[in-house]
């Protein structure tokens, strides 16, 4: 049985602000073990559930963040930029299920350091006329290829949202927002206790289905009026609003496609502390 593991760093143990997560910070370096500590468990649990093979896509910032040499050995490492699916890179390798390890709340939601894609600038994003953060988007990916989601981890509001795009899914909140830089963690060890016994049962879960291509379409809220010109450029992208965009496409996947090239495209048009 083969499991896609889709590894973020905001919804991590611990992880409350934003030197936790930014490469090259100390901070960072003490969380890169922490990181790896809730993917070992996870790995440990669906490992005792019946998976034989676990492959962890890296789905954070650089993508660069987890310690290969303390990763566990049943596993493998997807790691590393410019992957056409990103962070879901791999759903299209016949996993029977994918896990969402350390995922956070959406961009305009409560919740540790939320965002969609985008750190800040993105104010909202709507999937077929629901708001959808990073989760709903990659769920409506997985279940293009008939994958289940089997389990997702993060805080309190991370879980909540997976309560409404993978309600079979399991859940494991290792903290609770109290504000978006601050939040009441469970220690390392009760944690990745947590997640190790999610991760077991979450197999129960496991078995594609037929899946089903279909046509979606994705709107985008910015904070600044020139981001949503910027990325109007785009064909196919249509500027709704002063600050909104919206496209069609074909299918999930060339929806999540489309989606990258406006969020890079908005990147590249931030300017400084104005934004």
């Amino acid at each position: 049985m083969r499991v896609l593991l889709s590894a973020d760093m905001e919804g991590v143990t611990g992880v409350t602000w934003t030197d936790d997560v930014v490469p090259g910070t100390e901070q960072w370096q003490r969380f890169r073990r922490l990181f790896t500590g809730d993917v070992n468990a996870c790995v440990e649990g669906l490992c005792a559930g019946g998976a034989t093979d676990v492959l962890v896509n890296e789905a954070h910032s650089a993508q660069r963040n987890l310690l290969l040499e303390d990763l566990d050995q049943r596993a493998v490492l997807l790691t590393g930029r410019h992957k056409p699916l990103s962070m879901m890179q791999g759903i299209d390798s016949d996993v029977d299920g994918v896990v969402f390890l350390g995922y956070h709340a959406g961009a305009g939601a409560d919740g540790v350091l939320s965002h969609t894609y985008l750190e800040n600038s993105i104010t909202g994003v709507w999937l077929d006329g629901l708001r959808a953060g990073e989760g709903g988007l990659n769920a409506a990916l997985a279940a293009e290829y008939g994958v289940p989601v089997l389990l997702v981890t993060g805080d309190d509001r991370a879980c909540a949202e997976a309560n409404e795009y993978a309600p079979a899914a399991r859940t494991v909140a290792v903290k609770d927002c109290v504000s978006r830089y601050a939040a009441i963690c469970r220690p390392p060890a009760r944690s990745t206790a947590d997640i190790r016994a999610a991760a077991t049962e979450s197999l129960r879960l496991a078995g594609r289905t037929g899946g089903a291509v279909r046509p979606h379409r994705i709107e985008v809220e910015f904070d600044a009026a020139q981001l949503a010109a910027a990325t109007a450029v785009i064909p196919t992208v249509e500027q709704l609003d002063v600050r909104r965009v919206g496209f069609d496409a074909p299918s999930m996947t060339e929806a999540m496609k489309a989606f990258k090239i406006v969020t890079t495209i908005a990147a590249r048009a931030i300017e400084g502390i104005y934004g």
